[in-house]
């Protein structure tokens, strides 16, 4: 029995030490295709850091970009909104120098056809037109300085 007891722990020994070469040998491909893996990833991460180099000079430039627009956008909105105020004075000077002329147009009318002038209509004097005329061109001269 003692004999037949070492036998068969001897052959217990043998069968683990087989498992254990078999496991070894499974454990080693394992490694390997990890390590294999390992430098795939690597790679992956070497280009991920490229392209998030190639994003952030990408995001300066945008940001160089984005500064320029608004402060030319800046510039050209004063420079419209300066040329929007003058163009509203003009046309209210415009509109001023059209009236005055209006004035002096109806003062300086001649009267072409005496029978349709009613009877209650005053008649233009050529003093009276004269005088709106010159007022008018008065305040021309006033308004502004402009004789226009």
């Amino acid at each position: 029995m003692n004999h037949s007891l070492g036998m068969a722990i001897e052959t217990l020994v043998a069968i683990l030490l087989m498992l254990t070469i078999v496991y070894c040998v499974m454990l080693n491909k394992r490694l390997t295709r990890l390590k294999a893996d390992e430098h795939s990833l690597k790679a992956v991460i070497g280009e991920l850091i490229t392209a998030t180099e190639i994003a952030e000079r990408a995001i300066g430039g945008l940001k160089l970009a984005v500064r320029d627009v608004n402060e030319n956008l800046g510039s050209q909105l004063a420079a419209a909104t300066q040329m929007s105020d003058q163009l509203y004075k003009q046309l209210g000077e415009a509109d001023n120098v059209v009236r005055r002329l209006s004035k002096i147009a109806i003062a300086a009318r001649p009267v072409t056809n005496p029978e349709t002038v009613s009877a209650t209509a005053p008649k233009p004097s050529t003093a009276k037109a004269v005088a709106a005329a010159a007022e008018a061109f008065s305040e021309r001269r006033r308004s502004n300085g402009l004789a226009a």
